[in-house]
């Protein structure tokens, strides 16, 4: 905490030089425990089940993360009314709820509160800037008025929309990080990483980089590219990354939601707490000092980053009080096979078994093509028909 006991906010730290961890992937975690319908992926168990978000929070919190997000995926009018999603909370009320969750966990310890937008289906439905505009600041007055620390413009395919959330965001005065779901090929319409982070910096965000559709190394790479097209043009700001728990090397430039996988059995693709340490060293060496995760991403993941870059910050969290370096808990096994295993040499190396023996190792991704301005895109308040299935059904995976 900065003297007098206020914690420092999110450009101090990273001003500074601090590693700042991010928390983990509220959506599909709570989806898997029963609070939220995949799909629509709408985060109103914040107003439903409080207990659930509450408990999410603190095992982050208690995992090492230095920011809690609100849970307010998707919390836009629009699309918490999207293809026949009924709400018996409006978007107001949901973003309220989240609000309160995520500050009263994160007072019990030294974590920052960021209040986030995503994508609309506004904008793949071709709407006007201003009506998009207009949704981003329907979302941020609820997080002025309940004084979140920082604002993330998160989940966002084209750069453009990207652009209006944080020209919106930057009216708040408070400090604008923005993130692409991007891989290496930059955004749905072909703008590259570098492009789109120069776009965003003259936007006026604070903090660029990436999160979700792809995993940790295709995602550190791309802000890798960020980080230098930035560079190029004279331009500074701070990096973050916050990418799937999932491995993707066979995405295309939609991610994992091109995957057949997607969303029901992604499990077999799930990095090891291993993976993930070497994940938080490599971010780290590229210059990234936000450094968090997204959907797949559990407690015990931040828990990975946090003992990575324990000597970086300082300190191990609360919850390496159950975790032995290493697997060095493992010595008090009772099997000596087992014991056998209390050594890092040994989790650096293993190359884990699916158990699988009759399931490929990749998969072929839908890549169907299909982007804003699409009519299957366009947003609609009514149910999608059974008619309208059956079109879908016809094409291949």
């Amino acid at each position: 905490m900065a003297p007098g006991g206020a914690k420092k906010n999110i450009l101090e730290r990273l001003d500074a030089g601090e590693v700042v961890l991010g928390d983990g992937g509220y959506v599909f975690e709570l989806e898997k425990r029963g609070y939220v319908k995949a799909g629509p992926w709408t985060p109103e168990a914040a107003s439903e089940h409080p207990e659930a978000v509450r408990q999410l929070h603190r095992e982050f919190l208690r995992a090492g993360a230095d920011i809690l997000q609100t849970f307010t995926f998707y919390a836009s009018d629009d699309k918490l009314e999207n293809r026949g999603n009924v709400q018996s909370f409006t978007g107001k009320q949901i973003n309220e709820a989240a609000c309160d969750l995520a500050r009263e966990v994160a007072d019990e310890g030294d974590a920052l509160v960021a209040g986030g937008v995503s994508q609309t289906p506004s904008y793949l439905s071709c709407k006007s800037e201003a009506e998009v505009k207009a949704i981003f600041m329907k979302q941020i007055e609820v997080y002025v008025q309940r004084k979140v620390d920082f604002l993330i413009a998160e989940y966002f395919e084209h750069v453009e929309e990207a652009e209006w959330a944080v020209q919106v965001l930057k009216t708040t005065g408070k400090p604008v990080a923005v993130t692409l779901c991007i891989g290496p090929e930059g955004d749905l319409n072909g703008v590259s990483p570098g492009d789109c982070a120069v776009r965003l910096v003259q936007a006026g965000a604070d903090i660029v980089g990436v999160n979700c559709h792809f995993d940790p190394v295709t995602a550190v790479k791309t802000v890798k590219m960020m980080m230098e097209g930035v560079g190029k043009a004279g331009l500074k700001a701070h990096y973050m990354v916050q990418p799937l728990a999932y491995h993707t090397p066979d995405c295309n430039c939609q991610g994992f939601i091109d995957l057949p996988e997607f969303p029901f059995a992604l499990e077999p693709r799930v990095l090891t707490r291993w993976d993930m340490q070497k994940y938080a060293r490599d971010a780290y060496d590229s210059g990234i000092r936000y450094i968090g995760g997204c959907c797949g991403f559990q407690p015990y993941h931040t828990r990975a980053l946090a003992e990575e870059l324990a000597a970086e910050r300082g300190f191990l969290p609360a919850a390496s009080e159950k975790h032995g370096s290493w697997g060095s808990g493992l010595e008090m096994h009772t099997k000596p096979w087992v014991r056998a295993r209390a050594r890092r040499d040994y989790w650096e190396k293993l190359p884990p078994a699916s158990g699988r023996p009759h399931c490929a190792s990749m998969s072929t991704p839908a890549g169907w093509g299909v982007t804003k301005g699409d009519a299957q895109l366009m947003q609609k308040k009514e149910s999608t028909t059974q008619d309208e299935l059956k079109v879908l059904f016809g094409k291949t995976h």
